[in-house]
């Protein structure tokens, strides 16, 4: 019996199966605008059978952007843009989710296919900031280190962008706190060297992540869930790791968070990371077990086999899936199939449904 294809909900909220598109960078905006692209990459999986269609990292300040490319959601005009993406979503039955984010110290910096490092600003890139001055790399801009002011405007801004999510018809936002952005370098005792209130100890660090969350879910509807995606360790002695990250996870959850996205690294330029199929499954599934919340599971995930078992076996309530739906946007339907499993089709994809 496949476990892939249960339906589950959180909150008010149903989801018809627990496949969910990770949110995947496509770098391909203009002032942050959501494109044809946009409708025709999102829209295309969620014609493909995955439950929740997450959006790229969607940045809440200009500044936030990764690069100069990535979507923006800082204005009312940036929300009408996206809002055709989300009613295509909706329509075929899915859920559509936004990825609210800041990139701290790692904004201002090139699209893949441009290289690496830093965006000059007379090509279009600006200072970043961050908790601290130091850079990501030694080919990353330099930040400017935040002020309390910077640091409280931070809260605000992801609250309005949420605001503008919930007026469009989004139904579910996660706060993006891993990958070495903005929240996860105030987590880490690597990136965040702060004496203030927001460093230091662990309630220091997660101070403004625990804001952003409060102010997120004041304006977020209470039927509606909200989740967090967190780097559950930095791969790195003195970093912060998967302790801390049940640690977090509790405090989450009693902020109204309902489900916990797992993945890790990003925040340490030179990290040793052991990649191999499903080796973030085990930071979901110690969170689920010890902080008693829902959990995602993602990274290297790919055969429906693997993902059935995730979930079978009680490592996660979802599966995050990434790549695999960059290569092959129909999986969940192919995967229905080899599992043996029930799932809807698109009526006018029906003919080649055998």
């Amino acid at each position: 019996m496949s476990h892939l294809f249960d339906a589950w909900t959180l909150r008010d909220l149903t989801f018809t199966n627990r496949i969910v598109v990770s949110p995947m960078c496509q770098y391909s905006c203009e002032n942050g605008f959501a494109t044809d692209w946009h409708l025709v990459h999102l829209g295309t999986r969620a014609v493909g059978g995955a439950a929740l269609v997450f959006t790229e990292a969607t940045a809440v300040t200009p500044e936030g952007r990764i690069s100069p490319h990535d979507l923006g959601l800082w204005s009312d005009a940036h929300a009408a843009a996206l809002a055709p993406v989300v009613r295509f979503i909706r329509a075929q039955g899915r859920v559509a989710g936004v990825q609210l984010a800041h990139a701290g110290r790692k904004a201002s910096t090139k699209r893949p296919w441009d290289g690496v490092g830093g965006v000059a600003a007379g090509e279009g890139g600006w200072e970043p900031i961050g908790p601290d001055t130091q850079a990501f790399s030694d080919n990353y801009p330099t930040p400017r280190m935040m002020t309390l002011d910077d640091i409280r405007a931070v809260p605000r801004a992801f609250a309005d962008a949420a605001a503008r999510a919930r007026d469009i018809g989004v139904e579910v936002v996660e706060v993006h706190a891993a990958h070495g952005y903005l929240l996860h370098e105030f987590l880490s005792p690597l990136s965040n060297t702060r004496t203030d209130a927001y460093g230091g100890s662990f309630e220091g660090r997660a101070r403004l992540c625990l804001d952003v969350v409060d102010a997120v879910r004041a304006v977020w509807p209470d039927r509606l869930p909200l989740f967090v995606r967190i780097s559950s360790t930095d791969w790195t002695a003195g970093g912060w790791d998967i302790d801390a990250s049940v640690a977090l996870a509790h405090l989450l959850r009693s902020r109204g968070v309902d489900l916990i996205d797992c993945s890790s690294g990003g925040n340490v330029a030179r990290a040793t990371i052991p990649l191999e199929p499903g080796y973030q499954v085990p930071f979901a599934s110690r969170i689920r077990r010890e902080a008693g919340i829902a959990t995602g599971a993602v990274g290297l995930i790919t055969t429906p086999q693997q993902a059935d078992a995730i979930i079978a076996d009680g490592h996660a309530d979802s599966v995050f899936l990434a790549r695999e739906l960059l290569r092959s946007p129909y999986w969940p339907l192919h995967a229905a199939k080899e599992l043996g499993q029930e799932t809807a089709w698109p009526s006018q994809y029906l003919r080649a449904r055998t």
